[in-house]
C-alpha cells in the first residue's frame, strides 16, 4: 500500500475518523486461526481497515450476529459455456456470494482467437466482481481439432503485462506435455513461475509426474479421491469441480472426511454451470453447503472456497477478512443451513434485484458458423465389421465409456434398443467434415438434439433416432448462426439462438432461462435419460481431451490412445 493511501485509512483503522462502512455486530470467520469471533469490520476505498470495536461510520449495517465470511472464489470456469454474456453470468453468481473468477476463455478462443478472449475481458472489464484471465493453453486442444484459430505463443506474449491475466490455463495436451511437444512447451516456459492450470484425468503415476514437473500447478478433472491424492501428493492443488454437468464433488469430499485429510490443498470450482442451476442451487455457495452436508467441518469448506484458492493463484488481498485486504464479504445466517444473506463486493453491497449490462458484441463475433446446410444423407453410417464402437455416457459426469457391440453388417446403421446416431459437423471453415457415430445412454426418440456448443472446437454436435431430423436440427443450428434447437417428428420444436461466436446469447437470461427449460422438458419428454442433461451432457461428447471415446468431424476418437477409430 503506497503512503499517502495509508496514512488516509490508517486513520480510521485507529478510530480517529469515521469509516466508510461499518459491518457491525458480526460473527467474523479468521480463515488463518479457524476462529470466529464477534466484531466489526470496518471499510474504507474498498479496503478492510480493520477489524474490532468500531462504534461509527459514514454508513452502519448491523448484520445482527450473522456470519461474516470473506467473498468466495471460483478456483476454474468458463463464461462462455453459461450461453449467456459473461456480465450477466458474474452479477448472478456475485448475488450467490462468489465475488471471484478465475476464467478460462478457450471457448471463445477456439473460436474467434484473440478476438474471443478480449470479448471476455472487455465484457467483465465493470462487472462487481474480480474477474481474472486464464491464457488459453490448448488451442486448437489437438491435433486431430478442427477448429476456428491457431493460438500460438506468440500471440500470447500480449496479454503478459496485463494484471488480469494471472497465468496459463487449462493444458489439456496431456501427451504433449509428457512427451515434450516443443510449441506446448513454449507456453508453459512464457508462463514460468505462474500459475499453470492442468486437465489431467487418469494419468498413469509416471505421466502424472511427468506432467507435475513440467510445472502443472492445479487440476480439476479429478473424479475420484484416490486420484486427487495422487495429485496432491505431487504438488498439484485440486480443484473439485461441482458443475451442471460434472459432478465430482460427493466422491472427493467423503474421502477427505474419511481419511480426515488436511484441505489446504483444495478449492472448489465450478467449470460450467447454468444460470438456471445457479438461481436455484446457489454457485460456490452450493459447494459449500454439500461438503458441510457431507461431514465436512464448515470452516475448512469455507476456506477452500475462500483463502486456499487465493493462494494457490497468488491473489494476496483476497479470500480473508483482514486489514489491507480488499473488502469482498458474504454475511450468512448459519454455517450449516448456510444461506446467504448479503454480499459485498469492495467494500459496495451487490444488489441482486438490479438487471445486469449486456455490453454490445462486436459484428464479426456474431457471424462464426460457416456452412452450407446439410442433407440427410451426411448421416449415412455404414457399419462393414459386424461390430461397432459405440460411445456409452457415464451417469452424471463428462467422461465415457468405450463399448464395442454386435450390430451386424449394414449400409446405414438405423438406431434400435435405445441407441442414438451422433455426429460432429465442422463448422468454422466449411470443409465439410462430418464424423458419424452411435452412443448409448442418450435416450431420445422420434427426433433429434443438435447445438453449436461442442467442446472444445465448438463444431455442430446432434443426436438423433433417424437422419432426417438430424439434418433439420443441424440445418436449423446454421441458420440461427448457432445455438441449441430440438427437432422432433420433422419439425423444429423450438431454438435457443446463440450468436455470439454460437457460444452464448445477448438477449439476456431471462429469455435464456425460459427457453431452455421448455426445450430440456421436450427432451426428457422424447426419452432423454432423467441422468442426462440433454444439451450439456451433448455438448461435451466431442471432446477428445476426456476418456474414453468421443465423436469428432474427423470421426470416432480413441482419446486413451489418441487415434481415430474405423467402424
Amino acid at each position: 500500500m503506497d503512503y499517502t493511501k495509508f496514512q488516509k485509512i490508517s486513520k480510521m483503522t485507529l478510530g480517529e475518523e469515521k469509516a466508510d462502512l461499518v459491518i457491525k455486530n458480526g460473527k467474523v470467520l479468521d480463515v488463518f486461526t479457524n476462529e470466529i469471533h464477534k466484531a466489526d469490520i470496518a471499510v474504507c476505498d474498498g479496503i478492510i481497515a480493520g477489524i474490532g470495536t468500531y462504534y461509527e461510520g459514514k454508513t452502519e449495517i448491523d448484520v445482527n450476529g450473522h456470519y461474516v465470511l470473506p467473498g468466495f472464489i471460483d478456483a476454474h470456469l468458463h463464461l462462455e459455456s453459461t450461453m449467456v454474456t459473461p456480465n450477466e453470468l458474474v452479477s448472478m453468481a456475485a448475488s450467490a456470494g462468489t465475488t471471484t473468477f478465475i476464467v478460462d476463455p478457450h471457448e471463445a478462443a477456439n473460436v474467434s482467437g484473440a478476438s474471443g478472449i478480449d470479448y471476455i475481458l472487455d465484457q467483465t472489464e465493470a462487472s462487481p466482481a474480480n474477474v481474472y484471465v486464464m491464457m488459453p493453453s490448448c488451442v486448437p486442444a489437438t491435433s486431430f481439432d478442427d477448429n476456428g484459430c491457431d493460438f500460438t505463443a506468440a500471440k500470447m506474449k500480449p496479454y503478459l503485462k496485463n494484471e488480469r491475466i494471472l497465468g496459463l490455463g487449462e493444458v489439456m495436451n496431456d501427451p504433449g506435455v509428457v512427451y515434450g511437444d516443443k510449441k506446448l512447451h513454449e507456453k508453459l516456459e512464457l508462463f514460468a513461475g505462474r500459475p499453470i492450470d492442468g486437465h489431467a484425468p487418469f494419468l498413469p503415476g509416471s505421466e502424472l509426474s511427468a506432467y507435475a514437473l513440467a510445472g502443472i500447478t492445479t487440476d480439476h478433472e479429478c473424479t475420484t479421491y484416490e486420484y486427487a491424492m495422487e495429485e496432491v501428493r505431487r504438488g498439484i492443488h485440486v480443484h473439485i469441480r461441482e458443475g451442471s454437468a460434472a459432478h465430482n464433488l460427493e466422491a472427493i469430499v467423503k474421502g477427505i472426511v474419511k481419511n480426515n485429510t488436511p484441505t489446504s490443498e483444495f478449492s472448489f470450482c465450478t467449470d460450467d454451470k447454468h444460470i438456471e442451476d445457479i438461481l436455484r442451487d446457489g454457485h460456490i455457495s452450493y459447494n459449500i453447503k454439500k461438503s458441510i452436508k457431507l461431514g465436512l467441518n464448515p470452516i475448512d469448506a469455507i476456506k477452500m472456497a475462500t483463502i486456499n484458492t487465493a493462494r494457490c493463484y497468488g491473489l494476496k488481498h483476497l479470500g480473508a477478512l483482514s486489514p489491507g485486504y480488499q473488502a469482498d464479504m458474504v454475511i450468512v445466517d448459519r454455517l450449516d443451513k448456510f444461506k446467504v444473506l448479503s454480499v459485498y463486493h469492495k467494500g459496495k453491497l451487490i444488489d441482486s434485484s438490479s438487471k445486469p449490462q449486456i455490453k454490445p458484441c462486436p459484428d464479426e463475433l456474431k457471424e462464426t458458423v460457416h456452412l452450407a446446410p446439410v442433407s440427410e444423407e451426411a448421416f449415412v453410417l455404414p457399419i462393414k465389421n459386424k461390430q461397432a464402437h459405440i460411445i456409452e455416457l457415464d451417469s452424471s459426469q463428462i467422461t465415457t465409456r468405450h463399448v464395442i457391440k454386435a450390430i451386424g453388417n449394414t449400409d446405414n446403421y438405423q438406431p434400435v434398443n435405445g441407441l442414438n446416431k451422433v455426429a460432429a459437423v465442422e463448422r468454422h471453415k466449411g470443409t465439410g467434415k462430418i464424423g458419424v457415430g452411435i452412443c448409448s445412454h442418450y435416450g431420445i426418440k422420434n427426433g433429434a438434439v443438435a447445438s453449436s456448443v461442442s467442446h472444445d472446437s465448438h463444431n455442430i454436435i446432434v443426436v438423433g433416432d433417424n437422419d432426417r431430423d438430424m439434418a433439420i436440427a443441424v440445418n436449423e443450428i446454421i441458420k440461427a448462426q448457432g445455438g441449441y434447437t430440438v427437432v422432433s417428428k420433422g419439425k423444429v420444436f423450438d431454438t435457443l439462438p446463440l450468436p455470439v461466436m454460437g457460444l452464448m446469447s445477448d438477449a439476456g437470461y431471462e429469455e435464456v432461462n425460459k427457453k431452455l427449460k421448455r426445450m430440456i422438458k421436450k427432451a426428457h419428454n422424447m426419452g432423454v435419460l432423467d441422468d442426462v442433461e440433454p444439451f450439456i451432457t451433448l455438448s461435451f461428447m466431442a471432446l477428445p481431451v476426456i476418456p474414453e471415446i468421443r465423436i469428432i468431424p474427423r470421426g470416432l476418437m480413441n482419446t486413451s490412445k489418441f487415434e481415430l477409430i474405423k467402424q
